[in-house]
C-alpha cells in the first residue's frame, strides 16, 4: 500500500479520470456558489457592482454572473468544459489582477486558486465522466 502511495503512475493508486472529475465538479460547484447571488442580482434588476475594467457595472455584473453562474454549472457537469473554463479563467484573472489588485494577498488568494483550477481543467479537458464525453 505504501508503495502505491509513492507511485507516480496514475493507474497504480487511482484513475486519472476520477481525479479530473473531482477537480472539475468541485471547482464548478464551488464557483457556482459565488455566481448564484450574482445571477439573482441580475434577475432582480439590481445592477450595483464594481467596474474593474471600465465596461460599466451593469455589463461587469452580467459577465461575472454568466461566468460564475452559467459556466460554473457547465464545468461541474462537463458540458462545453474547455470553453467554459476559458471564460472562468478570464473572469478569475480580472478578479485577481484588477478587482482585487490593491487588496492583501489573503483576500485575493481565492481568485488565484480558482484561476489555477480552471487553467488545469482547460489543459486536461472534461475527462471520461462528463457530458462532453457522452456527446462526442
Amino acid at each position: 500500500m505504501f508503495k502505491k502511495l509513492l507511485s507516480t503512475d496514475f493507474n497504480k493508486f487511482i484513475s486519472l479520470n476520477y481525479s479530473i472529475f473531482l477537480l472539475r465538479f468541485g471547482a464548478g460547484a464551488l464557483i457556482f456558489t459565488h455566481g448564484l447571488p450574482k445571477l439573482m442580482k441580475v434577475f432582480s434588476g439590481d445592477f450595483s457592482f464594481g467596474d474593474p475594467i471600465g465596461i460599466g457595472p451593469e455589463l461587469s455584473l452580467i459577465l461575472a454572473a454568466f461566468a460564475e453562474g452559467i459556466c460554473g454549472l457547465f464545468v461541474a457537469v462537463g458540458l462545453w468544459t474547455r470553453l467554459s473554463a476559458i471564460v472562468l479563467a478570464i473572469n478569475m484573472s480580472v478578479a485577481f489582477f484588477f478587482a482585487h489588485a490593491g487588496d492583501p494577498f489573503n483576500t485575493k488568494e481565492k481568485s488565484l486558486l480558482f484561476l489555477l483550477m480552471f487553467v488545469v481543467i482547460l489543459f486536461t479537458g472534461p475527462g471520461k465522466f462528463s457530458v462532453d464525453n457522452k456527446i462526442s
